[in-house]
């Protein structure tokens, strides 16, 4: 298929992006840069904070609702640089009256300030990178009034200060009450709504009120400032020919309010800024609109004009104008100044240098993130990400595409610490958190005003269970789908009997055939992709809904695969419906800035995105699922839902730029309704609920099959993109397309990483693909999937939610798992290991049904004091509390280096050798783990490790006593 046709630029354009990617041409063809630096962005701000203590007080403490207080604490007399003094604002629960749940940074400064800013977003193949350029920064901050406020029933006005009428602040701001029309807005975020899980939050007080403004005049004299010449933006003025140029300032509110209990929610929000007088300069009012621009200039850097390229630049021309240089103009003038609101806050409080910040959704690279500065966009997670050469590779062919340590499919602004802290914030729009210092965190939020909330918990499971009550907790899933392997494979009916014969001559238990190529095959410039027309392809299954029913008459469910992309096919045989024309014509995708459909480039064919605000386009596309459902299919895979434009227009009209992170959530939300509206038409009765609730000793572990039958038509999708609300809708989540590699930062071991670190941000079922998708084969440049990796992912994935395969997207070069007798005896082997914990399993996807806690954990979730513990990435975790695993990561490894921590015994399944750690100490030891033998231990004493042993012996996995099949550890 032919590429999006390039766009014409001039000459002198395209110098200007070559130089901004440090790229080059070949031959006429684009060289991008295989190493490109981070993007740009604004760094820590570093401020001054002023106030007046006997206006504020010294000294004062506040109730937040009924379970929270905030206290204000004045602790020396002049801050930094000559300032009006430090202070210290914490945040403290009832139940920990003496330990600060949030605190500002003491002696630091400022803890908010603004500024007005220009970004770039350059994008390809799925990845986005923000070039961030600040015009105005507004880094000192004072503090004019902190109080006891209750919210009115009825928008109004907040008089600031104990007298309205007066001139002027401390910094030079007009002190009038902030609009009725602006504060209505605000206060609007701060009325009653319902969380996930249906509380209804509180709009009762007392909430806390601090006010001020943000400036960046911190009292130098001028002789001082003119020595400064020259240096822009340092304090939000320009020397030019020996004259001062005007400052602008701008007032904030921050409010703190209960929202319900153990969540203290945080609002931040700025009022319309003002010019300020300074000796030659006037005071001028600025006014400035409602809305809140985000200024972004868009680029996709193009390959080359010839027919391989994917790629496309557009620049657009909304750009902020210099506002320095809009009030030099306007200085001798007497008309007020235009201003746009200022879209930058940044919140700063404190930390230490042993605190580890863990969550951020699914990270592939790190697990505790401290030292880094961490951003929240919704992407491709990229190919490679940090790992070499492939990195470097794929950034030659597309700019940027192999991505880096910090991209990922599913980001959420929420995290919580080793010292039991946690944040999360509530806007959609792009944030960082920037973690660089050691005794500060720093929210960078682009956005003209911040929501989120700061938790209060004992310990992180308690975390999990308030930080999901607000964002919505995974619904249970039905047994069927955990009851054995998913086999997915490609290539037709044949193929699959073929496949299912030598399966049922091995007896492994099975759930599903997950068949994504049930929409046909085309051939691409990368191998075989998929038609992306959700329709049956008759030539590739002749008689689908047999098979279907043939396969659900043994007890196997099929699945099938779907995304929010529609692209022509016009040029497929056998095509009932050409779905992409039908949405095009319905104006049902979304749109460019023409009004026509956004076509995004993939490969070598383009691909509308179905816009997920139009209803319309919605219900159509329940119509598709439907109409995929009644043929007897019983699960999905909803793929993509990272890739919406940021030039891109929507049906609602909203800024793309903040529905970017929103896209993802739209897309589950879409399934999971049509999900609901077909069970409840046909009637599909839910999972029954057991009396009683799995503990952490293991106690009632029933196998609930008297339940089972009630499920059987339940339906299932699973995803791989995400934001902070996503598990709230989707059913199920893959950590999408992972390299077959053994490599940290995208491969086997990132699979890990991503599965641990999602499960704190609520992500409770997740799985990777058995073996890795991504596979690169060239002549120069091979990575290809080796039996050996198969073998040891298969172990792995034993141990996950889900048991299920992927041939990979180039099946050919790839060991499957039908390969040979080996690897369809070792598949059988652990799909049995799998199938042994079964119970257990059911047992934890009702508990975090419940509760939020993930199937699988990261050792902190139970061991949060355990240093040795704090610093685990991937290397072991475990199975609810009573089951640890410690997988072989590492080529031609057969022993792994395992830890126990203090205060529980652990039973070698293989060997049934015990081992624990002191009473202060945790126990490192090596482990035999040849190939078919995982290192995998159990609690000892527990019914968990009574009932697993069992059932291993029933699988025939092992053998009563245990040592006869199991290997030596000497």
């Amino acid at each position: 298929m032919d590429p999006s046709p390039p766009l014409r630029r001039s000459p002198q354009m395209e110098e200007n992006q070559r130089r901004k990617r440090g790229g080059g041409t070949l031959d006429g063809i684009q060289i991008n840069n295989p190493f490109p630096g981070e993007p740009r962005g604004l760094k820590l701000v570093r401020g001054q904070v002023l106030f007046d203590a006997e206006t504020v007080g010294s000294s004062e403490s506040f109730a937040a609702g009924s379970g929270f207080r905030v206290e204000w604490k004045k602790t020396q007399e002049r801050g930094r640089g000559g300032g009006g003094g430090s202070c210290l604002l914490s945040v403290f629960h009832h139940s920990q009256p003496h330990t600060a749940a949030w605190s500002t940074a003491q002696g630091t400064g400022s803890f908010i300030s603004a500024a007005l800013g220009d970004g770039e977003i350059v994008e390809s193949r799925g990845s986005f990178a923000l070039h961030d350029h600040i015009e105005l920064l507004c880094r000192h901050q004072t503090i004019e009034q902190i109080s006891s406020w209750n919210p009115p029933p009825h928008p109004t006005s907040i008089a600031i200060g104990t007298d309205a009428s007066s001139s002027a602040s401390s910094c030079g701001i007009q002190n009038n009450s902030m609009s009725s029309s602006m504060f209505s807005a605000q206060e609007e975020l701060l009325r009653s709504r319902i969380d996930a899980d249906g509380t209804l939050l509180s709009n009762e007080g007392p909430c806390v009120l601090v006010t001020g403004c943000f400036s960046s005049n911190d009292g130098e004299t001028e002789e001082r400032r003119i020595r400064r010449r020259r240096r822009r933006n340092w304090m939000g003025f320009f020397l030019h020919d020996g004259l001062l140029q005007p400052i602008v300032g701008v007032r904030y509110y921050l409010v703190f309010c209960e929202r319900r209990d153990h969540h203290l929610g945080f609002h931040v929000w700025l009022d319309r800024p003002q010019a300020l007088d300074h000796h030659r300069c006037r005071r001028s009012s600025i006014s400035s609109s409602s809305s809140s621009p985000q200024f972004l200039s868009y680029k996709r850097p193009a390959l080359s004009n010839s027919s391989s390229s994917s790629t496309r630049k557009t620049t657009s021309s909304n750009k902020s104008s210099n506002i320095l240089a809009l009030l030099r103009e306007q200085r001798d003038d007497d008309d007020d100044v235009q201003l746009p609101q200022f879209n930058r806050i940044q919140i700063t409080y404190s930390s230490h240098k042993g605190e580890r910040f863990y969550g951020f959704g699914e990270q592939f690279s790190h697990f505790d993130m401290k030292g880094k500065r961490v951003p929240i966009l919704v992407q491709e997670q990229g190919l490679g990400r940090g790992d070499q050469p492939i990195t470097a590779a794929a950034n030659l062919v597309a700019h940027r595409a192999g991505g880096a340590w910090h991209t990922t499919y599913a980001p959420s602004p929420h995290y919580m610490t080793s010292d039991l802290h946690s944040v999360f914030l509530e806007n959609f729009e792009y944030s960082v958190f920037d973690l660089t210092e050691n005794d500060r965190v720093q929210l960078q939020v682009h956005a003209d005003s911040v929501q989120g909330r700061i938790l209060q918990g004992h310990t992180p499971a308690e975390l999990i269970k308030h930080y999901t009550a607000a964002t919505g907790r995974m619904r249970e899933l039905p047994s069927w789908i955990t009851k054995g392997a998913i086999v997915g494979m490609q290539g037709g009916l044949q193929a699959v009997h073929q496949v299912w014969e030598k399966l049922q001559d091995l007896d492994v238990p099975l759930s599903a055939f997950w068949l994504q190529d049930w929409v046909g095959q085309r051939k691409t410039n990368i191998g075989w992709q998929l038609w992306w027309n959700w329709e049956v392809d008759s030539k590739a299954y002749p008689d689908w809904e047999k098979l279907v029913q043939d396969l659900r008459a043994h007890g196997i469910r099929t699945m099938t695969y779907c995304n929010p992309f529609l692209a022509s096919t016009d040029e497929k045989p056998n095509r009932r419906q050409n779905m992409f024309d039908d949405a095009k014509n319905e104006g049902m995708v979304v749109g460019d800035n023409t009004g026509a459909p956004y076509m995004i480039p993939n490969t070598s064919f383009n691909a509308a995105m179905l816009d997920l605000t139009n209803p319309a386009a919605r219900k159509w596309f329940k119509s598709i699922l439907h109409d995929m459902v009644k043929t007897g299919v019983r699960g999905w895979m909803a793929d993509f839902g990272e890739s919406l434009p940021f030039d891109s227009c929507l049906y609602s009209g909203e800024d793309p730029a903040t529905a970017h992170n929103k896209y993802p959530e739209l897309w589950a939300e879409l399934n999971r309704e049509f999900l609901e509206e077909w069970e409840k038409e046909h009637k599909v009765h839910s999972i029954k609920q057991s009396s009683k609730m799995c503990t952490e000793s293991g106690e009632d572990l029933s196998t609930d099959e008297e339940n089972q039958d009630d499920d059987e038509e339940q339906l299932v999708f699973f995803m791989r993109a995400g934001y902070r609300g996503s598990p709230q809708w989707s059913t199920l989540f893959w950590a999408g397309d992972q390299m077959v590699s053994w490599q940290r930062h995208d491969g086997i071991k990132s699979a890990v990483t991503g599965l641990l670190t999602s499960g704190l941000s609520g992500y409770a079922f997740n799985h990777s693909d058995i073996g890795g998708y991504c596979t690169v084969d060239l002549p120069f440049l091979r990575y290809r999937r080796s039996e050996e990796l198969l073998l040891r992912w298969m172990e792995l994935n034993a141990f996950s939610t889900i048991f299920r395969t992927h041939e990979g997207n180039i099946p050919a070069a790839n060991s499957q798992f039908y390969s040979n007798e080996r690897t369809l005896a070792h598949f059988a082997r652990c799909a049995k290991m799998y199938k042994a914990w079964e119970f257990y399993r059911r047992q934890l996807v009702k508990e975090a049904a419940t509760t939020g806690m993930p199937v699988v954990r990261h050792m902190f979730l139970h061991y949060p004091h355990d240093k040795h513990v704090q610093s685990i990435v991937y290397q072991q975790f475990l199975v609810g509390s009573d089951i640890l695993v410690v997988p072989v990561l590492d080529k031609g490894c057969t022993k792994v280096h395992a830890y126990f921590p203090a205060g529980d015994v652990w039973k070698h399944v293989w060997t049934g050798i015990l081992y624990s750690g002191a009473a202060r100490a945790g126990q490192k030891a090596w482990v035999q783990a040849p190939l078919g033998f995982p290192a995998v231990f159990v609690k000892a004493g527990s019914q968990v490790a009574t009932k697993f042993m069992a059932n291993l012996v029933h699988q025939g996995v092992v053998n009563k006593k245990l040592s006869s099949t199991a290997p030596s550890q000497q």
